[in-house]
């Protein structure tokens, strides 16, 4: 009996412990993908995050790192490192002198830089590889590798650990991929980038890109799944390559392409193609949730297993809903500038959230309608699902970008209206809207029972997580911010054009 109630209390202690040890885990944690995982969701589950700092005087500022004259990338935090994508504007390496990507690897304790991938711009036409947009890309992180998409399209598996450890392969040409082709290479150091293996999405895929390639890489067990940012020429009126495909999995261990969509997506795309895939499981089926260039969101069926070498798989559709249904369909590209009537497209993420598909969509920023909207679509569906599918549809005041945050079943939406929306997630009534007074072109977090966005005015916003509007703090940074807030292991991380601010509670600069 005495040793039946101590096995007991050594389960119940053990248990106890198992909890504490879970809960803990959950609270303090890495960031190692951009948003929640697979789901896409803007939110973090981190605690006792700061709802008040202050650069000037360092009030709860752990540290702040330098970073380009443009950074338009969200950061990662995993294993006690930063990942943030940046431009060259000022070098950080003197060999390396001009426009360049920049993938900047920090370390987590103080935002010393550990090392750096650099990347030559992809040629002398700038919407192929714009000017000084630098690397815009979040990283995704699992262990000892770092998957990346770069500004000429590539898609990297990194080393963690850059150099420091060796020049491991089967990739082992950094010397002249991170030289402009009409130089002599450089000599490789410890301070740069270590590659596995480089895909090359134009090349290897058979697209065109525009712009910026912009793409958070999807990691599901062996595969990562990418959009492809395939879009129209210097014109603006011509798709290049309108069979390429806009969704893309290649394996994580290769590099190798095993699949693709082919759905034509490429042929009714009005600008580029930005967003990024989410996951969720419904009624026990594996989905691949991709918002299209041209309006559309589709779910695929997830691989399960890889296709032969020498095949490159289908992505099966499973459903596929047009957000904008009545919008022009033929000679899309007659409707640029046309602020009023216009095809519509897709640039944040959707998130999957309770069987149901959240997107922001609407007319491109520079060249369609103002109009935009959020849509909330049933997931469990099959086929056209475009008028059975929809549970409502809640209008913003003008373009999005911004990916939804959905928290205690209210739903967080930003807008280059200047609009912060809050709103029911189950019936889309609005609680409240708050004027931040600039466009937002980045998402909201949330996280603590707060809301953290950022303007394009260099305000921050710091709101309350709650049906009732509360406005907690605002403040003037250094310059615009375009990212997106990231919590990791109780620090809040801020991100504007200029500079990267850790924030923590109780802590102060030195």
């Amino acid at each position: 009996m005495v040793t039946h109630t101590g096995n007991c209390k050594r389960v119940i202690l053990a248990a106890l412990f198992y909890k504490l040890f879970f809960i803990s885990s959950l609270l303090a944690a890495d960031q190692p993908q951009w948003a929640q995982r697979f789901s896409r969701n803007m939110i973090s589950s981190e605690v006792g995050l700061a709802d008040d700092f202050d650069p000037a005087t360092g009030k709860n500022i752990k540290w702040i790192a330098s970073l380009g004259s443009e950074t338009w990338a969200t950061p990662v935090i995993a294993s006690g490192r930063v990942f943030i994508g940046t431009n060259n504007s000022p070098p950080r390496d003197p060999r390396h002198r001009g426009d360049r990507g920049i993938l900047l690897c920090l370390d987590e304790k103080d935002g010393s830089l550990l090392w750096q991938l650099v990347v030559p711009k992809l040629g002398p036409d700038p919407y192929l590889d714009w000017p000084r947009g630098g690397i815009v890309s979040p990283t995704t992180v699992e262990q000892d590798r770092v998957y990346v998409v770069t500004n000429r399209g590539e898609a990297l598996c990194l080393d963690l650990n850059g150099q420091t450890n060796g020049n491991d392969g089967p990739f082992l040409d950094e010397a002249r991929h991170m030289t402009p082709d009409d130089a002599e290479p450089l000599e490789v150091t410890n301070i740069d980038a270590d590659i596995i293996w480089l895909f090359d999405i134009p090349k290897q895929a058979g697209t065109y890109p525009h712009d910026a390639a912009h793409c958070s890489i999807l990691l599901d067990g062996d595969f990562l799944y990418l959009n492809t940012s395939n879009g129209v020429d210097n014109t603006h009126r011509k798709i290049r390559n309108p069979d390429g495909p806009s969704l893309i999995v290649l394996h994580k261990k290769t590099g190798r392409l095993l699949a693709r969509d082919y759905e034509g997506i490429g042929h009714r795309i009005f600008h580029s193609t930005w967003s990024s895939p989410a996951l969720g499981v419904v009624n026990g089926r594996k989905l691949i949730f991709f918002g299209g260039p041209d309006g559309v969101v589709y779910a695929f069926d997830a691989l399960d297993s890889c296709p032969p070498p020498d095949q490159v798989k289908k992505l099966n559709l499973v459903w596929k809903f047009d957000c904008d249904p009545t919008a022009p369909k033929k000679n899309i590209h007659k409707y640029l500038k046309n602020r009023t009537e216009s095809p519509s497209n897709i640039m944040s993420m959707p998130v999957f959230y309770k069987n149901r598909i959240y997107v922001t969509v609407g007319g491109d920023i520079w060249w369609g309608k103002r109009k935009a909207w959020l849509k909330c679509i049933d997931a469990t569906k099959t086929g056209d699902i475009t008028t059975s599918g929809l549970i409502f549809s809640y209008d913003l005041s003008k373009h999005c970008s911004s990916t939804p945050a959905i928290y205690q079943d209210m739903v967080f939406i930003s807008d280059c209206g200047g609009l912060i929306h809050c709103l029911n997630a189950e019936t889309g009534r609005m609680h409240w809207t708050h004027q931040a007074d600039s466009d937002m072109w980045s998402s909201t977090l949330a996280a603590d029972g707060k809301i953290y966005v950022g303007t394009r005015r260099r305000d921050f916003w710091i709101l309350a997580a709650q049906k009732q509007k509360k406005v907690i703090r605002s403040l003037k940074l250094d310059s615009p911010l375009a990212a997106t807030p990231v919590a990791a292991n109780g620090v809040l991380y801020i991100t504007t054009m200029r500079k990267l601010y850790a924030v923590q509670q109780n802590k102060v600069i030195e």
